[in-house]
């Protein structure tokens, strides 16, 4: 009675197995419990989108437009431009942009809309990362592609190398997604990369789709991102710059609020017109708060500072801490730390029992491939919390292992 691609490829996800693994174990109750697994900020949301939320207390009663309101669209096309360095008016937002619940939306949506039921002769392939965010391989299941993970070892920087698939794998390639910077490793793929990879995928006619939620987390220079890259190799007179490509992103991390369940996709018109297609007929709709605070918050630029300041904190203490251990380095973007611990399961177990602290193994993120996870020997530590709280748990994880 279920469908087989859910039951058979979808495996428990990766925080389910976490809790089997440290279940029998019991921690040590004299410490408090660090969450050190878990991407989820843990600073506030900005005062002034509270109260947005707050005031807008008669739009509850009413469904909210599955396209986006006009003004948040607006907003979302004014930040890429700023952010990005895009010409002004270049982005139309009623074309290029799409409000979406969070970019864990999004980033699953798309291989649904972009992948047909055949494809160079034989079954579409989506191509993802490995390690990778749980909803890429979610989004090529379901869509009826065949998943085709790539590994991103720490000798190649940490991303996949998509230009050494073979010329009948790529016939036959329906989505590539990529994560820049990437979730754990927080390794961030220059203008070079992107731009090599945008023209493998319009040869082949693949849809490149960039997660860039963690775009606005960086220890040194801002990433670059996809939408630049390509307007740079554009040859259509600023036409169809973005053809094949959509790009992610979210305000959970920019702007502490995971909760508010607000991203965007950006991009090729034709595919964002179809991806605002598949929301009117499953997508949830986005509450008319949700949307005014939204747009509020990708037009202020102060709040995204104090929000790198938080994990510039945190990286430092991290650096203080472990950075002759591990194979410590500090990451490009994101917020995690990926540690090579030699056994990421049993460095789990044990700092839950006997530091009270949960990190998340590697192998959990990550699939095996010709029979290996490249990422068994690594646990990822998400430096979510304050500075204090972060400092604790990295002191009892470096005394524990």
């Amino acid at each position: 009675m279920f469908n087989p691609r859910l039951t058979e490829t979808l495996t428990d996800f990766p925080f389910a197995r976490l809790a089997a693994l440290i279940a029998p174990i019991a921690p040590p109750q004299h410490l408090s419990m660090i969450n050190m697994s878990v991407g989820e900020p843990q600073g506030a949301m900005p005062a002034f989108a509270r109260q947005i939320v707050n005031d807008e207390i008669d739009g509850w009663n009413r469904y909210p437009p599955n396209q986006g309101l006009p003004d948040l669209n607006l907003a979302i096309c004014e930040w890429l431009t700023r952010r990005y360095k895009l010409p002004k008016g270049l982005l139309d937002p009623d074309r290029h942009v799409h409000p979406t619940a969070g970019s864990k939306e999004g980033v699953y949506i798309i291989s649904t809309v972009a992948t047909p039921q055949e494809k160079g002769g034989g079954k579409p392939i989506v191509a993802l990362p490995n390690p990778f965010y749980q909803a890429y391989l979610g989004g090529a299941v379901l869509s009826g592609g065949e998943p085709l993970l790539v590994n991103a070892p720490e000798a190649n920087g940490f991303l996949p190398d998509y230009e050494s698939l073979d010329e009948a794998t790529w016939k036959r390639l329906s989505v590539v997604y990529l994560c820049s910077p990437a979730n754990p490793q927080g390794a961030i793929a220059s203008k070079e990369y992107l731009q090599k990879l945008i023209r493998l995928c319009r040869k082949h006619d693949t849809v490149l789709a960039v997660d860039e939620c963690y775009a606005e987390i960086y220890t040194g220079a801002a990433p670059p991102g996809a939408l630049e890259a390509a307007l740079e190799i554009d040859e259509t007179g600023q036409k169809d710059p973005f053809r094949n490509l959509v790009v992610f992103h979210s305000l959970s991390k920019r702007s502490n609020a995971a909760g508010l369940r607000s991203g965007f996709v950006a991009g090729d018109p034709k595919l964002i017109a179809m991806i605002l297609r598949w929301r009117t007929y499953g997508g949830p709709q986005i509450p008319f708060a949700v949307q005014k605070a939204s747009a509020a918050l990708w037009r202020e630029e102060t709040h995204p500072l104090q929000t790198r300041d938080w994990y510039q904190k945190n990286f430092k203490v991290a650096e203080q801490i472990l950075h002759n251990r591990f194979g410590y380095y500090t990451p490009g973007g994101g917020f995690f730390l990926w540690l090579d611990v030699g056994d990421g399961e049993e460095a789990t177990r044990k700092l839950w029992g006997e530091a009270h602290v949960k990190v998340l193994p590697g192998a959990y993120a990550c699939r095996e491939t010709n029979g290996i996870n490249t990422a068994h020997r690594y646990i990822r530590v998400a430096l979510v919390h304050d500075e204090k709280t972060t400092r604790e748990g990295l002191q009892r994880l470096a005394a524990v292992l």
